[in-house]
């Protein structure tokens, strides 16, 4: 397996007694847009529980460059370069903008390797520079969207793993999300996007699976997944 890779192989877990996930696999291979998509309570939250080390397999294997991931703590999985942007935005409202990123850095101790993270993140995102001091509790839905995304790229990852990134934004808000994460892709960053909005997803991202009740129905590249009928009839009317 190639370095930056991620792969699931026949993943099952879930809470109590009860399965979420059946017999999943999946690979995101390096440097592209792979997407997960789904209806609510079709597994994909419980899928980055069990990437991030939070749900842990009760059958299968998570791989990172090959190592499997099974009991490492989710800090640890931060450390060896997967972070997460969780659904909801989730930014911390009473601090600021400059706060809320550096707290993405938290395991980097040199100030200088930071500063130069910081300034990275406010060419990716200039309304951040202009609002660094401001509280991120009081910016729009689209800005703390930012403050999110900006907030993983703090912690350099190689695979950046983005949970349902138009939750609760405005349609225009969702574009522009979508083309920050396109950008950020052809920077060079893996992603791994998880989502509901099929149209947008598959407009940026190369290959993708479908899961329903929590198996993976259809896989494919974005154009294969675009042509298939039940994908079609489950998304696109």
């Amino acid at each position: 397996m190639s370095a930056n890779t991620l792969r699931v192989e026949g993943l099952s877990t879930g809470y109590d007694k009860v399965n979420v996930l059946h017999d999943v696999s999946i690979e995101v291979p390096p440097g592209k847009v792979t997407c997960i998509l789904g209806a609510n309570g079709a597994g994909k939250s419980t899928l980055i529980r069990a990437i991030m080390g939070l749900t842990p397999p009760r059958q299968g294997r998570v791989l990172w460059d090959g190592a499997d991931l099974a009991g490492e703590k989710t800090h640890n999985i931060i450390a060896r370069g997967i972070s997460c942007i969780p659904e909801g935005r989730k930014v911390f409202p009473r601090m600021t903008v400059a706060e809320n990123l550096a707290l993405g850095a938290f395991l980097e101790s040199d100030a200088g390797k930071i500063r130069e993270r910081t300034a990275r993140v406010y060419d990716i995102f200039p309304r951040l520079r202009e609002r660094s001091d401001q509280l991120a509790g009081t910016m729009s839905g689209g800005e703390q969207a930012m403050v999110s995304i900006g907030r993983g790229l703090m912690a350099q990852p190689r695979l950046l793993v983005i949970d349902e990134p138009s939750l609760g934004l405005s349609p225009l808000f969702v574009k522009e999300n979508f083309k920050v994460i396109q950008q950020i892709n052809e920077l060079g960053m893996t992603v791994l996007l998880v989502e509901q909005n099929a149209r947008q997803t598959l407009a940026i991202a190369h290959q993708g699976y479908v899961l329903s009740q929590g198996r993976v129905v259809a896989e494919g590249s974005a154009q294969t997944l675009r042509e298939n009928d039940q994908v079609r009839a489950a998304y696109f009317g």
